[in-house]
């Protein structure tokens, strides 16, 4: 599709397919391979060309996320003659979709929208012009110098590590700064950059582009000096085009679209919001991953309390793990936190008949209906083969009726496990399971009967169903709980549109994967500052379960308030998942100087 302009002459965005000439790691970006150059081309014609300061929307042919992204010009490149234009777009390998873009190889295809947004204002013939960029938003600061008039200008390039994406200007003077000394100036910006500096070589006007904190910098120099200044800013945005309103800005002339009135924007203007952000802490070589869950009861043993350890927050979640030996030739099994069990009931049970599972995007629903072989047969048979694993086991306990769950947990109450999870909260069975959880006099009534039996560590295991998930948990926490995991799989509905019918026979099947992570999120922070209200000596853990697939998410959830993290659905589609969440964890938290995981937890609450 070809560009095309408004009466005004003013750039009009269009959206097509563009392919990739060339997409390689900048050598002079450190870490190695932590910054790429993409250069595409597509259809267009002369009003096409995007003008310095604006940016494009991207996204792989083939991605993985909903949104594109979006990328500021670095350089553009036209050829009419040949019926294309060339774009180049320096890119911080950062997300999902970064690290899409940054794969993508010679001959690939991308969706393009733009281009997008205002551009920087040329300067006055006699206006003497200060350049600043920081990190990757040296792209579009850069992309605007290439178009002055050489020696027209100064460039002050700051960076962590290294320098990149100067190549192409030719400043009167060039200064530039590393955070480690590796380049110029040891330092950040303003150990070259002050309002004393803006004074003394009379700058008239500031084109900046970089991190936050830089830009609140220049912003403020720049008032102390008396010195107009442009910013050039980020937000996350959905359209780009000025129409889903999630980018504002917030300035005095109130809030701002940043795609659409930005991103481009006169500093003086700007309102940015006074966060408090944490204390940077120092970097660790050595963090405690362990987690321990104590049993309140001392049923049974004489006064001494018993205690689930996890070497580290992560467990393989009840129901998508069988009984651990499944995966043990696939990965060391034994590294995880703990394995808990496949559903127990007293019976074996076949599970439901028809379809099982069937899969969504960014989820998978599931309707086994607990098939397992009995509580009898389990301690008999699996359960000698988990302890062999040499981690922690965790029984996971349903029934049926209360009777039911009181026998099965006497039975269990005489093994070796290590913990029992008290299942109410299955959305598959009709009898028992999340019925069982639905109301706070239930749940609290069924953990204090099961209570009475176990001494072992009690973990009860919630329904996302219940009208008010937080009061139930506290519910059960009354009643004796040790450690509180939620939540179980949501209830979902799908249709096969080919026989015009419900896929489930049971109509209704639970729903897991990344799709209910936010969800589950919110219901572990919203426990967890129920649980702070209580005395330090009545809270008790929280076991964070719900589309846990990446350490990203896993510390999502610790910092919600979670103590430990069960991971399933996830394990399907990668059964490395686990270790991969329990290496990125500890390397997180060594480099936010987290010692242990009980100093994470809740620091977003």
């Amino acid at each position: 599709m070809s560009g095309f302009s408004d009466c005004s002459k003013n750039t009009i965005p269009v959206f097509c397919e563009a392919q990739v000439e060339n997409c390689t790691s900048v050598k002079e970006a450190f870490p190695s391979g932590s910054v790429f150059s993409l250069t595409i081309k597509f259809a267009a014609q002369e009003n096409s060309v995007p003008s310095p300061g604006q940016f494009f929307m991207l996204r792989a042919k083939h991605s993985q996320v909903l949104l594109a992204r979006p990328i500021s010009v670095f350089n553009a490149i036209p050829d009419t003659r040949m019926g294309y234009i060339k774009v180049e777009f320096l890119i911080l390998k950062k997300g999902q979709g970064t690290r899409e873009l940054c794969s993508l190889q010679k001959g690939d295809f991308l969706e393009l929208l733009g281009p997008c947004g205002n551009v920087f204002p040329s300067p006055d013939k006699n206006e003497k012009v200060c350049i600043a960029g920081g990190g990757i938003g040296i792209a579009p600061v850069a992309g605007f110098a290439k178009n002055l008039p050489p020696k027209s200008y100064d460039f002050y390039a700051s960076f962590k590590s290294g320098s990149y994406g100067i190549e192409n200007v030719s400043p009167e003077n060039l200064v530039v700064t590393t955070d480690d000394g590796s380049c110029g100036i040891r330092g950040m910006i303003s150990a070259a950059l002050t309002a004393q500096v803006l004074k003394e070589k009379k700058y008239s006007i500031v084109y900046a582009c970089g991190p936050e904190p830089m830009l609140r910098y220049i912003q403020k120099i720049c008032a102390e000096a008396g010195t107009k200044c442009f910013l050039s800013l980020e937000s996350k945005m959905a359209c780009g085009m000025g129409a889903c309103l999630g980018c504002t800005i917030k300035t005095k002339s109130g809030l701002k679209r940043c795609c659409k009135d930005g991103p481009v924007f006169e500093a003086s203007e700007i309102i940015f919001d006074e966060k408090e952000f944490a204390k940077a802490k120092p970097p660790l070589e050595k963090v405690d991953l362990s987690v321990k869950i104590f049993s309140h009861s001392s049923h049974g043993t004489s006064g001494a309390k018993k205690e689930l350890f996890l070497k580290n927050p992560v467990i393989a979640a009840s129901g998508t793990f069988g009984f651990g030996a499944e995966y043990k030739n696939i990965f060391d099994v034994a590294s995880l936190g703990a394995i808990a069990s496949k559903g127990l009931t007293l019976e074996a049970r076949e599970g439901n008949s028809g379809v099982r599972i069937w899969e969504t995007p960014s989820g998978l629903m599931n309707s086994i209906g607990l098939q397992n072989p009995g509580i009898p047969h389990f301690i008999r048979e699996e359960f000698p083969a988990m302890k062999k694993i040499g981690t922690s086991v965790i029984a996971n306990l349903s029934g049926s009726t209360a009777e039911s769950y009181e026998e099965g947990a006497r039975l269990l109450e005489e093994t070796e496990v290590d913990a029992i999870e008290l299942n109410i909260s299955c959305p598959n069975v009709s009898k028992g399971g999340a019925a069982f959880g639905m109301t706070c006099e239930d749940a609290s009534g069924i953990t204090r009967r099961i209570r009475e039996i176990v001494s072992k560590p009690l973990i009860v295991k919630l329904t996302p169903q219940a009208s008010d998930v937080a009061a139930v948990a506290m519910s059960c926490v009354a009643a004796g709980a040790d450690a509180i995991s939620l939540c179980n799989s949501f209830q979902g509905v799908a249709i096969d549109i080919e026989k015009a019918r419900p896929v489930f026979e049971k109509i209704k099947a639970g729903f897991g994967g990344p799709a209910v992570r936010p969800i589950a999120l919110r219901l572990v922070y919203e426990v967890f500052s129920e649980m702070k209200k209580l005395p330090q000596e009545k809270r008790v853990p929280i076991i964070g379960i719900g589309g846990i697939a990446t350490w990203r998410d896993a510390a999502e959830f610790i910092m919600a308030g979670a103590s430990a993290v069960q991971v399933g659905t996830a394990t399907f589609a990668n059964p490395f998942v686990m270790i991969q969440i329990v290496e990125g964890l500890e390397e997180f938290m060594k480099r936010k100087g987290y010692a242990s995981v009980e100093e994470m937890r809740g620091a977003a609450v």
